[in-house]
């Protein structure tokens, strides 16, 4: 087989790679993924296990059983197959994440934000959402696409394990973009609602965000909406939000979270 050949198989089998690796997001956004879900937990295992080492967890028992209450009730009403786990670190970054394989991390620079068991709830539920809508899995193909290009699609079927690391890295390191963060904005609200919490408290959550943030840059330098842009969309995904909250609570779902 000559070069030029070999070059053509490989664009061939590329772009067939890529036509098959498209899908769909829960709202119907497309979404290239080259990654299974059982690499893509396999990432989020040994990131957060990383994280574990890297940072001390909090010696607070009372605070590290509100969180797990928050997440537990919210994890407890959506559909997944992960076995979820969660840690507080001791932080003063006003931060939480959410990795593929069940993964849940809260810092405590958060809860001096959140006001009470339902901010905190918005927050869980849109970093739940980046998981469920597959949006590591996505950022961490759309770079190893752009990092190794036809090297990572000729593979075809498989990933090569030693990737597993690489991986792990870029799910602490990559950004979403702001179409991400919209989407786990507006899905995280449902999370929210469907386990009874208010998603009206989400509004105040970013209200309390803003003046915690001071200035920044304006939104189209950042990967992040803006507070003010975030509390319009937000606003406008409100009203089915709030009506899954009241059938949530006329089924008995009531979380008593106490921090």
């Amino acid at each position: 087989m000559t070069r030029s050949t070999l070059v053509l198989h490989l664009c061939a089998l590329a772009v067939a790679l890529l036509i098959t690796a498209c899908a769909e997001s829960p709202t119907g956004r497309n979404q290239l993924l080259l990654v299974s879900e059982e690499q893509m937990a396999a990432m989020g295992d040994q990131a957060f296990q990383q994280m574990k080492q890297e940072k001390p967890r909090v010696d607070n028992a009372t605070t590290s059983e509100y969180v797990n209450c928050v997440a537990r009730t919210i994890t407890g009403a959506i559909s997944s197959s992960y076995n979820w786990e969660v840690a507080v670190f001791e932080d003063d970054a006003v931060n939480a994440f959410a990795l593929p394989g069940g993964n849940i991390g809260v810092f405590t620079g958060l809860l001096k934000v959140t006001k009470n068991q339902h901010q905190l709830a918005a927050v869980i539920g849109h970093e739940v959402a980046h998981v469920i809508a597959r949006h590591s899995a996505a950022r961490v193909s759309s770079q190893l696409a752009t990092e190794l290009g036809v090297s990572i699609l000729a593979a075809g079927t498989g990933m090569d394990p030693r990737l597993i690391g690489t991986g792990a890295d870029l799910l602490l390191s990559l950004p979403y973009s702001r179409g991400d963060e919209t989407e786990a904005d507006r899905l995280g609200l449902q999370y929210m609602a469907r386990a009874g919490f208010d998603p009206r408290e989400s509004v105040d959550l970013w209200r309390n965000m803003a003046q915690e943030g001071g200035a920044r840059p304006p939104e189209f330098l950042s990967t992040h909406p803006s507070p003010g842009s975030r509390i319009r969309d937000l606003q406008e995904y409100m009203p089915s939000a709030v009506q899954t909250y009241q059938q949530a609570r006329a089924a008995g779902r009531r979380p008593q979270c106490v921090p």
